[in-house]
């Protein structure tokens, strides 16, 4: 199965528990400059938020059951967390805000363009699309 359809999969599900049972959830992207593996990125995520690997440096992530607010501490203890352990300050993470109506390319093209804004910018590392309106 593509990246692409994997991702649009995971979003029309998130959208139908949200739909159906009004649970929250956030999507997002990291960048990491290193290498990292799935299975070592998913030791510092909660165990119910989906990670799907886009590229050697991009990933996927499904906040679930998770409001914009947390989702933003969730970023910011992942990035710090990957600090730590690679001992490098290159990931960054994009949120964006949760609509139903946005489709999966459309959700990533977002998430893609939060996150180079984010990337050239460098001030902060966990940004959402409030980054277009400075």
């Amino acid at each position: 199965m593509d990246i692409v359809d994997r991702v649009e999969v995971l979003v029309k599900k998130t959208y139908y528990t949200y739909e159906r049972y009004e649970l929250d959830a956030t999507f997002a992207m990291l960048y990491h400059e290193q290498p990292i593996t799935p299975a070592e990125l998913g030791q510092y995520v909660r165990i119910s938020d989906h990670l799907v690997q886009l590229d050697e440096k991009h990933y996927f992530i499904i906040f679930a059951y998770t409001e914009h607010d947390s989702a933003v501490k969730a970023s910011q203890n992942l990035v710090h967390k990957l600090d730590h352990h690679f001992n490098d300050h290159t990931s960054c993470i994009a949120l964006d805000s949760f609509n139903p109506s946005k489709s999966a390319k459309i959700v990533l093209k977002r998430l893609q363009a939060i996150l180079d804004e984010t990337r050239s910018r460098s001030y902060t590392r966990v940004e959402t699309e409030e980054i277009f309106d400075h």
